[in-house]
């Protein structure tokens, strides 16, 4: 918010910095193991008298010095380009912070660059001792390179006790530090060998290549010995703990997939191709084991960034640069804060140019255009208007990897407004709420559920349930899918979702508001509502219903509730705060139903010596009580609601 956005639609800006980070972050840990190899080979090789084994160390030494000094180098200023344009507010903060850490660290790389230069160009001059002090010098050089880098990058996800004093050294020796560095140094004797393979695979004379191959993939091996303890410790500091990282984001998800096959992969191409048939090993075996080293060592760097989000800088700063302590202050207007914005006041003719700048400026961070990275278009392709603004008010808190959107009302409706009229071309209403020409429960649909997944799933969904199933379904949505929250409108819109689900006309449900004047028609004469809701407190809606139908068994005091059905599934709406039952004519049905072979009052007769549940139980199965009837086959509230009528018709009985 405080610099210009550097738009890169199709691309963006996070894809730049995890292609240009994770290239160099592979190099960059093979200069600080690869510096270990070198000297430790030379060490060997002098001791042994080796002069082939010596040839091999300087040959490897160039080809460690082009890799590592000038794609290493190029690509770490590339760093620091693409980080500076595309997250200029966590750079800037980095580099306040810890600027006498990054001096020291620029000190050691100049120190890795001359080390290394002397230790190649003088490698057959420089008398053996002091060559080897000059390969120990940029070994220890790389080394507290790393030491330096690991704490800066491990505050970003970890800052520690930093949030509360602000202290250089509780902001770099953060909880994840020893784990990181351990586990970094472990990956970086790795790479050692893994590289060590390209120069193995030129060996003209085969025995000697054989030898090398064995010793390189001894490198692997001991490093890996290393690198899964330090990894599973790794793993336990972090703020999610790993079951949480492993049912994350789908992002994390992936990418565990992606590092688990990778992992597989490194260990049978390294096993059967340098260790068991060293033979096999030429300069296409060595490319394998280094793309699934690639691939290690991308994913975990991947895993690492998404366990911030949605932070950049964790608790300080949002992904997308805004401040987690300016939120509240930015919420009252954000683009009238934002010093890059090209509008600060909206009206009817910017609406969807003002959704445009919110999107660059709160979206882009994480989101393309049309791009291969979470493109915002396909992603909100099923969306319409209402059910975007209500998401953007709730997305933090369901999908808590994404921040949460910060501005005022307005802004809220125009990003919205550009994310469905301007992408999608669909109708958008900021100013004026339209007449609605669809019903309640056509509407609830397309705004609760179009923001995950479009209504022909739902639809779907609810074919083969029945009207009570369904219902219960949307009440439970979060045992579905720990993703999605549970329904949460009124009486009525509950009602009239199911009603469309179920393709049947919407009834009219009792508001919660009639149940509540009941309740103070019916009880309040002699006694407070509040002891109604007390009782009706650890009771289940059913128990509910049948506590009010045989209120008499309660207190001799009391009457039965004998009110219509309508009535009394608004008063247990009133004491649950569930779904009334649809307002459904009982006495229809009893007449469709039954008049056709013998009268209502025989039914009620036979009612009048059965409870509530036997009265239901006998509905369901009718063919058990008389061979020439059926059983009940209407809707479940239809069959509520019968039992119901006959339970309050049924009066002188047990009832």
């Amino acid at each position: 918010m405080n610099f210009p956005v550097w738009f890169l639609p199709e691309t963006g800006g996070g894809l730049l910095i995890a292609i240009m980070a994770v290239t160099h972050v592979f190099v960059s840990h093979f200069a600080v193991g690869g510096g270990l190899y070198l000297v430790m080979t030379e060490h060997k090789a002098r001791r042994e008298n080796d002069d082939q084994l010596l040839e091999f160390v300087k040959k490897h030494a160039k080809f460690f010095m082009l890799l590592t000094m000038v794609f290493g180098g190029v690509t770490g200023v590339g760093i620091w380009f693409t980080i500076g344009l595309i997250q200029p507010d966590a750079t800037s903060k980095l580099i306040h912070t810890f600027v006498f850490g990054w001096a020291a660290e620029w000190v050691w790389f100049l120190v890795e660059i001359i080390a290394l230069i002397i230790y190649y160009y003088k490698f057959d001059s420089m008398d053996e001792r002091t060559h080897l002090k000059v390969g120990w010098i940029y070994f220890a050089a790389a080394w507290l390179s790393l030491f330096l880098i690991n704490g800066i990058i491990g505050f970003m996800l970890t800052p520690g006790e930093w949030v509360n004093n602000h202290q250089f050294f509780s902001g770099f020796f953060n909880p994840t530090f020893w784990p990181s560095l351990w586990f970094r140094f472990a990956i970086s004797t790795l790479l050692a060998g893994v590289f060590a393979f390209f120069t193995t695979a030129f060996i003209d004379v085969e025995a000697f290549r054989l030898k090398m191959t064995r010793y390189s993939s001894l490198w692997c091996l001991l490093s890996l010995v290393v690198v899964i303890p330090t990894g599973y410790w790794y793993l336990q500091v972090l703020p999610s703990g790993p079951q949480e990282i492993l049912s994350a984001s789908p992002t994390i998800k992936a990418m565990v997939k992606l590092g688990a096959f990778s992992a597989a992969g490194f260990i049978v191409f390294l096993t059967l191709f340098t260790l068991i048939k060293p033979r096999w090993h030429n300069l296409v075996t060595a490319v394998l084991v280094a793309v699934c080293a690639f691939g290690m060592m991308g994913s975990f760097e991947w895993i690492r960034e998404a366990d911030r989000r949605p932070f950049v800088i964790r608790e300080m700063l949002y992904s997308n640069g805004i401040p987690v302590d300016q939120v509240e202050q930015l919420s009252e207007g954000f683009l009238a804060q934002s010093k890059w914005s090209a509008i600060k006041v909206i009206d009817a003719d910017n609406v969807q140019q003002a959704g445009a700048e919110l999107f660059k400026l709160q979206c882009y961070a994480c989101h393309t255009l049309d791009g291969i990275n979470n493109d915002i278009r396909s992603r909100t392709a099923t969306i319409n208007f209402n059910g975007m603004v209500k998401y953007l008010g709730t997305m933090h808190q369901r999908r808590p990897f994404m921040p949460p959107f910060v501005g005022n009302e307005l802004e809220k409706k125009a990003l919205a407004s550009y994310l469905v009229g301007t992408l999608h071309g669909k109708e958008t209403h900021v100013f004026d709420e339209p007449e609605l020409t669809i019903n309640l429960g056509q509407k609830m649909l397309e705004d609760e559920c179009t923001v995950c997944h479009g209504v022909d799933l739902v639809m779907d969904w609810g074919e083969f349930l029945s009207a009570e199933e369904v219902r219960s379904g949307l009440l439970n949505l979060s045992q579905i899918d720990s993703s999605m929250d549970d329904f949460s409108g009124t009486p009525e819109e509950l009602a009239a979702v199911v009603a469309t689900i179920k393709g049947q006309v919407a009834p009219a449900a009792p508001t919660e508001l009639s149940g509540k004047s009941l309740l103070e028609e019916e009880c309040s004469m002699c006694h407070g509502t509040d002891i109604i809701y007390d009782w009706a407190a650890p009771l289940s809606p059913d128990e509910v219903r049948h506590g009010l139908l045989t209120l008499s068994q309660i207190d001799s005091s009391m009457e039965d509730f004998s009110g219509t059905p309508q009535e009394l599934a608004a008063l247990v709406t009133a004491l649950k705060g569930m779904m009334a039952q649809p307002s459904v004519s009982a006495q229809a049905i009893l007449d469709d139903e039954c008049s056709m072979c013998h009268s209502a009052d025989l039914v009620i007769e036979w009612a009048a010596a059965l409870n509530r549940e036997e009265i239901n139980h006998g509905l369901k199965h009718l063919s058990e009580i008389n061979s020439s009837m059926d059983d009940f086959t209407g809707r479940d509230d239809d069959l509520e609601a019968l039992t119901d009528y006959l339970v309050n018709s049924a009066k002188g009985g047990t009832q």
